[in-house]
């Protein structure tokens, strides 16, 4: 039996854009043994995805340990750089698919390209080494779990950079007004944005009780993703989890373009993909101007419209685009 060795340790947004490169991978070889070096604390959401086989835990392409058999083909699905490549050569690979990259000219792929979309440059790469790929196969089977959140307003405070977070007083706005309309509302966040969460809560006068981040594990807050009626977000693996379940989104972006990595243009008609049309940078350690361009009002009436079109159905837009605010 042939091993495939996919790279891939990065975070939660960035596995579920690989979802359909992964699928392609096993439609092309059946009974290859699919092996995915990712990030440990992802492999509840990996479980979720049919075609990964074992899980290498590898949250840095330099401390990759194989002990597999040399994989019959290794297929870097983690970024630009030479990082990538580097760690799968050492795996002993007779076939590498990657982009490629100067610092590494033994491996021939196509050129990356930074105006693309997450999703189409994976199936791309793919589709360079002869491997067909359906980039409408996003979506997963939403994970069984014994606590309930149906029909409530996931509102997702959290981002993987100060630059993509939301002001907590704009938040706590939309709270608001979601409570004075009678909506059932969560606050979601990891471990380390709880007491972000609970001042949030406090300025919206919403209960403690409501407020899961930093309670939940991975399937969990999957869980509530995949049975909630709205996805108040930033541009955060949460955005992705719930283009995978199908659920409702409102989605507030900032330093990166929602054409890089927001719901493909098929999905568009479920969700609300607001920007101001600035570039910036998503790492920066102050919020981006661009992102700050969006207010209140205009979050506000995306979760009304959103709602509405929820609650009468029927109402779904014929033609559906990104929206540039400001």
């Amino acid at each position: 039996m042939a091993v495939v060795l996919v790279l891939q340790a990065r975070g939660l947004g960035e596995l579920l854009t690989a979802v359909p490169a992964l699928r392609a991978l096993r439609r092309a070889e059946p009974r290859d043994h699919i092996a995915l070096a990712a990030p440990q604390r992802l492999k509840p959401i990996i479980d979720l995805i049919a075609p990964v086989d074992t899980v290498v835990p590898t949250a840095d392409p330099a401390a990759l340990r194989w002990d597999g058999p040399p994989p019959e083909l290794a297929v870097n699905l983690h970024g630009p750089g030479a990082d990538g490549i580097a760690a799968l050569s050492r795996t002993d690979p007779k076939r590498i698919l990657s982009y490629r990259d100067p610092a590494v000219p033994d491996v021939n792929g196509p050129v990356w390209q930074t105006d693309m979309h997450e999703v189409e440059r994976w199936c791309h790469l793919l589709e360079c080494g002869g491997i067909a790929a359906d980039r409408r196969n996003l979506g997963l089977v939403p994970p069984v779990s014994t606590i309930s959140h149906r029909d409530c307003v996931v509102v997702h405070i959290g981002a993987g950079a100060p630059a993509r977070r939301w002001p907590p007083e704009r938040f706590a706005a939309v709270v608001r007004h979601l409570l004075v309309v009678g909506r059932d509302v969560v606050l979601t966040g990891d471990e380390f944005e709880r007491d972000l969460a609970l001042s949030i809560a406090a300025r919206a006068g919403l209960p403690v009780s409501r407020v899961l981040a930093g309670e939940q594990n991975l399937i969990e807050l999957a869980a509530t993703v995949a049975e909630a009626s709205l996805v108040v977000s930033g541009d955060t693996g949460v955005a992705h989890l719930a283009t995978a379940f199908g659920t409702r989104t409102v989605l507030i972006f900032g330093p990166t373009p929602p054409r890089w990595s927001g719901p493909p243009a098929h999905l568009l008609a479920r969700h609300a993909v607001l920007w101001a049309g600035q570039i910036g940078d998503p790492d920066a350690q102050t919020p981006d101007p661009g992102l700050l361009r969006i207010g209140v009002d205009e979050v506000v009436d995306a979760v009304d419209k959103q709602l509405a079109r929820r609650t009468w159905p029927g109402t779904e837009r014929r033609r559906a685009s990104y929206r540039r605010v400001g």
